[in-house]
């Protein structure tokens, strides 16, 4: 059979029979690829909105000389839905205390992208109650001790988490509420015995009972390895948390 050939041959090249069955490809079974696990990169899809909606937490340290300001600010997922949430989005700190302009607005900027990146960021609170100051801590209102005001700032966090309910308490039951006030009721009438026996007239409040107006558990209290509030009490030889509620003697 003759084929016209309209264009000009620039080449060629001669086939034989032997060639085209070299060149049929061998259908063999094709190796399986191992599984390899799916990598899904973060990245921020959501724009910031015009308004946010936000709380202001006042922190005045000791080793301040001014308070900080700390703002989050909330973005509504699903509003006016049944399936509403708030998650934060961003963070500001401000005061009038320039000394650590520097690693504030670091640290707002670490914590606002990780915000933005969605997902369990409940544990920025653990890592930053975690930091100490090689100086010392101190007590804030309430005996709650700060391990340094980086740990605050975590503290403050957790608040606003639990204000939107992102963190839940576990709740104590009834039994241990009624342990507690009837330690903390029987520690108090045994303090007020002794100081009345020993001074032979209903003793006058010391600076230590001033205190524990402001600090809201009995003086003489000790620090709680639990929940870190200045509330543990001994009494018939067991230490007892009247904040918590633990308990040394099980």
């Amino acid at each position: 059979m003759a084929i016209k050939i309209d264009k000009k041959i620039t080449g060629y090249n001669v086939v034989k029979p032997e060639d085209k069955v070299a060149a049929t490809p061998v259908t063999a079974a094709a190796p399986k690829e191992a599984p390899s696990a799916e990598v899904i990169q973060m990245h921020e899809s959501v724009e910031r909105p015009e308004t946010l909606v936000g709380s202001t937490f006042k922190i005045k340290s000791p080793l301040f000389e001014h308070a900080l300001y700390v703002t989050i600010n909330d973005i509504v997922l699903n509003a006016g839905t049944k399936h509403e949430l708030r998650r934060p989005f961003e963070i500001f700190i401000n005061s009038k205390n320039m000394d650590h302009f520097q690693w504030i607005v670091a640290l707002t900027r670490i914590l606002s992208a990780v915000f933005r990146k969605g997902g369990d960021v409940t544990f920025i609170v653990e890592e930053l109650k975690a930091v100490f100051d090689p100086r010392g801590g101190y007590f804030k209102a309430g005996g709650v001790y700060m391990p340094s005001i980086v740990a605050e700032i975590g503290g403050v966090i957790e608040q606003h988490m639990k204000n939107i309910g992102l963190i839940h308490d576990p709740e104590m039951d009834e039994a241990t509420r009624k342990l507690i006030a009837e330690k903390r009721a029987a520690y108090e009438a045994l303090d007020s015995k002794k100081n009345s026996e020993v001074s032979g007239t209903p003793a006058a409040p010391s600076a230590d009972a001033a205190a524990s107006e402001t600090l809201t558990f009995p003086p003489g209290s000790m620090m709680c390895d639990k929940c870190n509030t200045r509330a543990l009490v001994l009494m018939d030889n067991c230490q007892t948390c009247l904040n918590c509620g633990y308990s040394k003697c099980g």
